[in-house]
């Protein structure tokens, strides 16, 4: 059966075919061939006699009252020369009653030896083939839009038609003999196109029928490789097509399938997966041979030490070949014990050979974790006799953050100096008050996780406390001194008695007269007398007074003494809403 579909729209245009049908018959148009063996008349197929051969010319008697010449070129080189006596077909092209002389000065008719040909060559075409038959014949030329096949007569085999996937150059065909599938025969024109896909299409058809009964998982097939792609190859098992995919072709590593194989090269491939109903066949060529992760515990057991080389490289880590087919990562995190590594290119490059540690196999998944590090004694094994609790050492701010900065001590060896281990008597808020990065400071080792690989480090037990004795011993209660107005808040202000030392005036304290806004009474940098009410041991504090400097010691002990009272009366529930009790209606007349 002939695909309709198929042939509509194939090239050549029916003018540019009739041109070439044309030529191929000489220019006669095809409704006047006639076949005749008595009446001799223009574009009659007639036998003739050979008489004699003169120069350029064959003289032939056709049974008319004139002879007729052939031109002895329309003999082919390799055939038989002309003889008298010979018999021979040919086609009457002019006769000289009836259209005056012929191109022979003595008057005979012309006649031609290769256009019978071609004409009888087509009749007996048109008559022993049909659509759907199969035929061979020679690529004689190249036109516009396909080939020319002799099969005794010139026929059609448009561009698209020539192979399955259409080929760069047509023209690579010319002189081959090839089969072809007849797909259109135009009886009117005297045509045919024929199709050389149609037939393979056809023959792969009934292959891959056959194939695919055959075909069993596990088998070993011989394949050609059709098709290259970046993920993978198509092999031709004759009949169908298997996808040999890029992780299938090799236990190592390869990028690119064109490393291995090439167009048109035969190998064995392993029949992996056969999906019957959609004709997908997966092969592998790796597996022909045996895994080398079947055993991979006992040569390369977790703990041990070895060498290979740096295959490829990201941002996460480095993929390290072991063998071919093992290949293991080095984390990022596995490289160095101390260095801080942005990216694995700082420590290692492609081709580079490294000593490794196993450090875990996952069999399943095909995997190794190695580590570079451990190749190195830790660092933080020792690091409780190198920084002993106590030691003063000496590092670098690295960072700050708004809980305390970072000193480095050594590379990779970091200690945390918190805001609350940078001063005995300043309220520190960030660090940025103390230190700045890239400063060289002296710290205390106050403790070591080895653990957790932490060290925190202390500034102020640099030196003695100064609320052990120095600030006691100094400021007392009812001692009248001078300081400077550090920083103001709605509850009070801060007032600097001197270096690093703070005392709170309480805004109850600023004057004798209730203060609403302590900036009504002071100013920062205002340098101020304040009396000391107390010095804080425990919560490391100095309160002061301003009001008080002027009272003599009769009102401070009566004010301490009303303060007492009314620090030891109970205190009273506070209540809302109705009721006579609470706080919150005291003073008010009982009359409203």
């Amino acid at each position: 059966m002939v695909n309709r579909n198929l042939i509509r729209g194939l090239d050549p245009s029916p003018e540019e075919w009739e041109m070439e049908l044309q030529e191929a018959s000489a220019g006669l148009p095809p409704e006047e061939w006639v076949l005749a063996h008595e009446d001799v008349s223009v574009n009659r197929i007639v036998e003739g006699r050979i008489l004699r051969v003169e120069r350029d010319f064959v003289v032939v008697d056709v049974g008319y009252k004139s002879e007729g010449i052939v031109s002895l070129s329309e003999w082919e080189e390799g055939e038989e020369p002309p003889k008298p006596g010979a018999t021979v077909s040919v086609l009457v092209e002019d006769l000289e009653d009836q259209f005056g002389l012929g191109d022979d000065y003595r008057g005979m008719i012309t006649l031609s030896k290769r256009k019978a040909e071609k004409i009888r060559a087509w009749i007996r075409v048109m008559e022993t083939v049909k659509e759907g038959d199969v035929v061979k014949g020679l690529v004689t030329r190249k036109i516009k839009g396909g080939l020319l096949v002799d099969i005794g007569v010139n026929v059609f085999l448009p561009a698209s038609q020539v192979d399955i996937r259409r080929p760069s150059d047509i023209g690579e065909y010319i002189g081959q003999t090839i089969e072809c599938l007849v797909l259109k025969i135009d009886e009117a024109r005297r045509n045919i196109v024929v199709s050389r896909r149609a037939l393979i299409e056809r023959e792969r058809a009934e292959k891959k029928a056959k194939l695919l009964t055959e075909l069993e998982v596990g088998q070993i097939r011989k394949g050609v490789v059709k098709n290259i792609a970046d993920f993978g190859v198509f092999v031709d098992l004759g009949g169908i097509d298997g996808l040999l995919h890029i992780t299938d072709m090799s236990w190592g590593r390869i990028n690119h399938p064109s490393e291995m194989v090439s167009i048109d090269q035969e190998i064995e491939v392993m029949v992996l997966d056969i999906n019957r109903e959609r004709e997908k066949i997966a092969l592998g060529l790796k597996q022909k041979t045996p895994s080398p992760w079947e055993d991979i515990e006992l040569r390369y057991p977790v703990g041990s030490r070895v060498k290979g080389t740096v295959v490829n490289v990201m941002n996460y880590g480095a993929f390290v070949k072991l063998e071919d087919g093992i290949e293991g990562l080095v984390h990022i995190s596995e490289m160095s014990w101390t260095r801080r590594i942005n990216h694995p290119s700082e420590v290692v490059q492609l081709g580079d050979e490294v000593e490794v540690v196993v450090l875990g196999i996952d069999k399943n998944k095909e995997e190794i974790s190695l580590g570079i590090k451990q190749t190195a004694e830790n660092p933080w094994d020792r690091v409780e006799e190198r920084y002993p609790i106590g030691a003063v050492v000496k590092g670098t701010v690295r960072n700050l953050t708004n809980y305390g900065a970072f000193i480095e001590l050594e590379e990779g060896i970091d200690g945390l100096l918190h805001v609350t281990d940078m001063s005995w008597t300043r309220k520190i808020t960030h660090p940025n008050e103390v230190l700045e990065k890239g400063q060289e400071v002296e710290c205390r080792v106050l403790s070591v996780d080895k653990q957790r690989r932490r060290i925190a480090l202390g500034l102020k037990q640099m030196a003695e406390d100064p609320w052990e004795n120095y600030i006691p011993g100094k400021y007392q209660p009812g001692q009248i001194v001078k300081g400077t107005v550090t920083k103001i808040t709605n509850f009070g202000v801060f007032v600097g008695l001197e270096e690093g030392l703070e005392g709170l005036l309480h805004i109850s304290e600023l004057a004798d007269h209730k203060v609403d806004n302590p900036e009504q009474v002071v100013k920062l940098g205002d340098e101020i007398e304040v009396k000391i009410l107390r010095v804080d041991h425990d919560a490391r504090k100095i309160g002061l007074s301003r009001k008080r400097v002027e009272w003599a010691e009769e009102e401070e002990h009566a004010a301490e003494g009303k303060k007492a009272e009314t620090s030891s009366q109970p205190q009273q529930e506070l209540k809302g809403g109705l009721g006579s009790g609470g706080p919150l209606i005291q003073g008010f007349g009982q009359d409203g």
